[in-house]
């Protein structure tokens, strides 16, 4: 984690106006380990948003509910494979359809 404050750090001081995203990625088999990482996280950088991945296999990733309704945070991309074509924008509807299916 010091190692992102100071990789923020740098940023800010060589780059003050540049627009940045930090994005938390969270692996779909993550259980409720996963909120705790993302509060700790939270605490090195600002986060913006979260992705999702590894959601190609059985993996639910419903941690992924609790950590953005608890840090207030939007789910940008799911990753549902390897490739980077595999990297898709987040979609609520299909997600809650997976997750009861």
């Amino acid at each position: 984690m010091e190692e992102l404050k100071k990789i923020k750090t740098v940023i800010d001081k060589q780059a003050p106006e540049a627009l940045r995203e930090s994005i938390l990625v969270i692996d779909a088999n993550t259980g409720q380990n996963g909120l705790q990482q993302a509060k700790v996280f939270s605490e090195s950088v600002n986060l913006t948003c979260v992705a999702l991945t590894k959601l190609d296999g059985s993996a639910k990733g419903a941690i992924i509910i609790a950590i953005a309704k608890e840090m207030k945070l939007p789910v940008k991309l799911v990753g549902v494979g390897e490739k980077m074509e595999d990297l898709k924008a987040f979609n609520p509807d299909d997600f809650i359809e997976a997750l009861f299916s």
